[in-house]
């Protein structure tokens, strides 16, 4: 039996801050739709329809990404969902 090795590519320190990342919003057992809801419209900016979309496709998909752009803008915003009690991360 062989195994194969999986090389994955380097990627920069620069790239990974100059690119494109996105916020990604976990589900969890705590917060409630309407806590969820509203943190989005106010930390993400989103409208009521797309921060009730968001917090609907977590609950039944287990994450969604909730914001794009530049991690050096996203890295605030994320922090303020973690500072609320939601669980995400920038990818």
């Amino acid at each position: 039996m062989s195994t194969q090795e999986k090389v994955l590519p380097e990627i920069k320190v620069e790239e990974l801050i100059s690119g494109t990342s996105q916020i990604v919003l976990h589900n969890d057992d705590v917060n409630t739709f309407d806590h969820v809801i509203e943190t989005l419209m106010r930390v993400c900016n989103h409208s009521s329809e797309q921060a009730e979309q968001c917090a609907i496709l977590v609950h039944y998909k287990g994450k969604c990404t909730v914001k794009t752009g530049e991690f050096s803008i996203l890295k605030p915003q994320c922090l303020l969902l973690l500072d609320a009690g939601l669980s995400a991360e920038i990818q």
